[in-house]
């Protein structure tokens, strides 16, 4: 069955090709883009945060714009990608992207409208996306074995979980009661059902990696996800031990929260020396080479997701030790930016001059 169209300018072949092969991940731009952006404000660097936060802005719309595009002109890949067991996770990208970029305008901005509709926006998202998704699995008839099947992208659903239950902590003080408890409780069930999701996911992904032969292809970046996901639920964790003088429901809870934020924090820490060995062993040793993905973009944000989430733990439980950490991811999260932007830049600047020929 052919790819339905509307009436429109035909487009160059090449650019028709690369609308069609886009990666479902590449929301993950915003994702990252955001993350260094929040982690400049809270470090006070104001004058990167505003900057990237205006450019997520374009970003996120540019990308937008062509998932549409790619949607209405070749709607079975599309829909195809979204029941596929390696690049349908990367779908969760968008729910997480829109969560980041709303929780830069409340953040960044007090607008706490534009953050209420970028919420709103996640959470259908979410919806849509998890049971299409997980049931698309499911039922599928032929379906990969776990070592062809499953990787760290699969832990971008634990990412989107969590990220609403940030964004709904972050507006949850700016909304009046009942809506402050009914926010926080929200943000409360995501994160642990983000937490039960990480647990069940990481189980098969750890188990692929230590009975089943790994070649460098398979340590794709979002394999950075498995500290990635661990990093934003401390910060959810962070964020609604803050809250609790606006929940009082969580007073008889705040015990389990800190353990759990704490646990969740250590976690990801433990997989931060690893996956420097796993990098190492794959670039370095065997050789594999180096150049731009759109999936590094998932490398970029657990950097500067561990900067902001142990920044926020900081606060929540007075651990002032560990200051040293936050500046020091923030800053080499900025330089993965910068270099994952590049590589953009450079791609972007390869496919004009083929579209030129």
């Amino acid at each position: 069955m052919p790819d339905t169209s509307l009436p429109h300018k035909p487009l160059p072949e090449p650019a028709l090709t690369q609308l069609a092969g886009l990666s479902p991940a590449y929301f993950g731009m915003v994702m990252a883009t955001g993350i260094v952006s929040l982690a400049a404000h809270l470090l006070g660097v104001d004058s990167i945060a505003r900057l990237l936060f205006r450019l997520n802005i374009v970003v996120y719309a540019v990308l937008w714009t062509l998932t549409v595009l790619r949607m209405i002109r070749y709607p079975r890949r599309f829909f195809g990608d979204m029941v596929d067991h390696l690049r349908g996770p990367g779908f969760f990208t968008t729910v997480a992207a829109t969560c980041i970029l709303g929780g830069q305008f409340v953040l960044l901005e007090a607008d706490y409208r534009a953050g209420t509709v970028l919420w709103v926006a996640a959470l259908v998202l979410w919806v849509g996306l998890t049971y299409t998704i997980f049931t698309g699995f499911t039922v599928k008839e032929r379906k990969p074995t776990l070592d062809k099947g499953i990787s760290g992208a699969w832990l971008l659903a634990v990412v989107a979980t969590q990220a609403i239950a940030v964004l709904s902590a972050l507006l949850a003080p700016h909304v009046d009661q009942p809506g402050k408890l009914e926010m926080n409780f929200l943000a409360l069930s995501m994160w642990l059902w983000g937490g039960m999701l990480y647990i069940w996911m990481m189980s098969l992904i750890f188990y692929r990696y230590t009975f089943f032969a790994l070649a460098p292809g398979d340590l794709s970046p979002p394999y950075w996800i498995n500290m990635g996901a661990m990093a934003i639920s401390t910060l959810a964790g962070s964020l609604l031990i803050i809250n609790v003088p606006d929940a009082p429901f969580l007073t008889s809870l705040l015990p389990f929260i800190k353990g759990f934020t704490v646990f969740y924090w250590a976690t990801g820490t433990w997989w931060i020396p690893m996956l420097v060995i796993l990098a190492v062993w794959r670039h370095g040793y065997k050789r594999f080479p180096l150049k731009y993905d759109p999936l590094y973009w998932g490398a970029v944000f657990p950097l500067g997701m561990y900067a902001v989430s142990t920044e926020q733990m900081i606060e929540a439980l007075g651990l002032s030790f560990l200051g040293f950490l936050p500046p020091s991811f923030f800053y080499i999260a900025l330089v993965a930016w910068t270099a994952a932007f590049f590589g953009l830049a450079l791609e972007l600047l390869a496919r004009a001059r083929s579209l030129r020929r």
